[in-house]
């Protein structure tokens, strides 16, 4: 994820999560309709259907709307599911977030409503299945962005002091999540359960009595306890044709490390997919060209399928509004940032995935185009220059790349 969430706001919340002895049921989380039926609602998608997912991170896509952003294929306005559904992307990646307030909060009393909550995620499975595109659903188990330099635990946790507390709370919020969409016809067909855990997840609280799970303190024992109550959740929420469970590093380099303790230290084995962040500005210790050798070895190692969660690059080292941007710096050598190079990489890293036997490459936020949006550190977008739009909202030639031939 973006490297400059290090310095979050720790959000003040209303709601509060009544625990007790030896269960969470974090009730009053959600939308008022947030009711979980008795009977169990079946889930009809398909796991893993597709040989290869084309894929686009979309979770700015409502917000951006909301506030004036105008996307555009040739010269014509359209909603950007469309686009994307129309240029070979056959699966949306969507991020959930506890209890958002501060997404509402961030336009002060012009705020409406939170974004990437419940209601905000369903909206865009909408979009997404009525476009005939998958759904992979991306759990933070935070209030705010959850990556390797910050996994804070969500407010209505933060009293907790027990594992199996905890763990009790991650099912529960795992479960009613699903099943709410579920109730809606809005099952997804992947879930992704933490969201760039390299040093674990839910470690950042205000309590030091809170149980932590971090890894990078050798607390994998209690890392597997989250992630397999996680999984749990996933399963029983959708017991038919359950969604395709993947779990997510970020560096490739970290992938063996990471896989290997997760299985033997962790002991949580319930997952089809390991899946990476590979933003190659950032993660220059493998070239594109290493790719395939790596995903190879890890597929057969480990017995994953292996696909790249997260990538990007920029097609110009312009701006188009006052909020800094994050992908820049010195050009990968033969990818220039222009449209052209942003093309060129953006079809050598799938056919890298191809080659090493990975099964999808996911483009993370291809839609953040400058418009009225905020978020905490700005307003517009801080990545305008590494989406698959130019500046006036037509699309470039990097979305193309998902209608390249590939051997």
């Amino acid at each position: 994820m973006m490297q400059n969430k290090k310095n979050k706001f720790i959000q003040f919340l209303l709601l509060l999560c009544f625990i007790a002895v030896v269960s969470c049921d974090d009730e009053g989380l959600t939308p008022p309709d947030f009711d979980i039926p008795n009977d169990s609602i079946p889930n009809d998608s398909s796991s893993l259907i597709n040989d290869f997912y084309f894929g686009a991170d979309l979770s700015y896509a409502n917000q951006i709307q909301d506030h004036n952003g105008v996307y555009m294929d040739e010269g014509v306005a359209q909603n950007p599911f469309v686009i994307f559904a129309n240029h070979g992307t056959n699966i949306v990646r969507l991020r959930l977030w506890h209890t958002p307030t501060w997404t509402q909060e961030a336009y002060g009393p012009d705020g409406e409503q939170m974004y990437n909550d419940i209601a905000d995620v369903a909206r865009s499975i909408e979009k997404a299945k009525q476009n005939n595109m998958q759904v992979l659903l991306d759990f933070h188990y935070s209030d705010t962005w959850a990556d390797p330099s910050s996994q804070e635990v969500p407010e209505a946790w933060e009293d907790i002091t027990d594992i199996n507390v905890l763990a009790d709370s991650v099912y529960n919020y795992t479960f009613k999540s699903l099943k709410y969409l579920a109730d809606k016809g809005l099952a997804p067909e992947m879930v992704q359960v933490g969201n760039e855990i390299n040093c674990g997840m839910l470690y950042e609280a205000n309590s030091t009595n809170f149980p932590t799970a971090s890894s990078c303190d050798d607390e994998w024992i209690n890392l597997g306890i989250i992630l397999n109550s996680a999984i749990k959740g996933v399963r029983e929420a959708l017991p038919t044709n359950t969604p395709s469970i993947a779990l997510h590093v970020a560096n490739p380099i970290n992938i063996d490390y990471f896989a290997e303790n997760i299985i033997n230290k962790s002991k949580v084995t319930d997952f089809e997919i390991i899946g990476f962040s590979y933003y190659p500005l950032w993660h220059p210790e493998i070239a594109p060209n290493g790719i395939s050798e790596l995903v190879s070895a890890a597929k057969s190692k480990f017995n994953k399928e292996l696909i790249m969660l997260e990538t990007a690059y920029p097609w110009t080292d312009e701006y188009n509004d006052n909020y800094n941007n994050q992908l820049g710096g010195t050009p990968l050598a033969g990818y220039p940032f222009t449209e052209q190079g942003q093309y060129d990489l953006m079809v050598k890293l799938t056919q890298e995935m191809k080659d090493g036997g990975g099964r999808g490459i996911i483009y993370w936020e291809p839609a953040w185009i400058t418009s009225n949006m905020k978020d905490l550190w700005g307003t517009g977008s801080s990545w305008e220059n590494a989406t698959f739009f130019k500046f006036d909202g037509e699309v470039n030639l990097g979305i193309t790349y998902m209608e390249a031939e590939y051997k």
